[in-house]
């Protein structure tokens, strides 16, 4: 699912202008970014720079003011809707940075809330959710509770829970943000994993350089314009 130039995104001339009342909040302007298929991803930058904004097109989840947002040769800033939902069903993984999880939840059913919106059986669910929580390591963790599980294994649920619908592309704001350097660093291994075997194609928002390090590219946003270098 690429491009004719091996591209899984491509983003052309985005501008993204948030409205309060009558004030005009411009957050991006003109940026383009090409994401090859595979790639791991690191988009740096600091607080209020448009980061998260940015991840939210390339998912799906906001279109543009002004420009063109295509993923995998689709161009989802002009899908309606509904298809757009039905898209991003299919083709995207999140990640946060406070996991997200159900208290009221054990672990393998915060893994297959996704796969409710499937097709799929009741078998097939369970079959997924148990190979994704194998893939993070947390088969013996599946029946416990968010309250039960320290913060790093949290994170491994919520990454079970991206990846359990086998997306194309895997998104990630500050996916060690909660977390120590040692917990971390666990989390950051296993996305060099899903990219690494699995082929996965992972944009991550960091502010931590030692995260970064991890990533295959790293560009840096400020201002609502990328470059390749932080600026000062």
């Amino acid at each position: 699912m690429t491009d004719d130039n091996g591209l899984l995104v491509d983003v052309q001339r985005v501008d993204k202008v948030f409205r309060r009342g009558s004030e005009e909040i411009h957050v991006l302007g003109g940026l383009d970014l090409a994401i090859p298929k595979g790639e791991f991803l690191a988009l740096m930058g600091p607080s209020g720079s448009g980061k998260s904004t940015l991840l939210n097109l390339i998912g799906g989840l906001d279109r543009p003011s002004a420009g063109t947002v295509t993923v995998g040769g689709q161009r989802i800033d002009a899908l309606p809707d509904r298809k757009l939902a039905a898209w991003r069903s299919r083709h995207v993984g999140l990640v946060f940075q406070f996991y997200n999880l159900l208290p009221v939840l054990n672990a393998a059913r915060n893994v297959e809330l996704p796969l409710l919106l499937t097709h799929l059986s009741l078998r097939q669910r369970r079959e997924h959710v148990e190979t994704a929580l194998a893939v993070v390591g947390l088969s013996h963790r599946m029946k416990h509770y968010p309250r039960q599980l320290s913060g790093g294994e949290q994170q491994r649920v919520g990454i079970a829970r991206a990846i359990v619908t086998d997306p194309t592309l895997l998104l990630c704001d500050e996916p060690t943000g909660d977390l120590d350097r040692k917990a971390g660093d666990e989390i950051l291994e296993l996305l060099q994993t899903l990219n690494r075997d699995q082929g996965k194609t992972i944009v991550m928002v960091t502010h931590d350089p030692h995260a970064a390090e991890r990533a295959n590219r790293t560009v840096y946003l400020d201002k609502g314009r990328l470059s390749l270098e932080p600026t000062s």
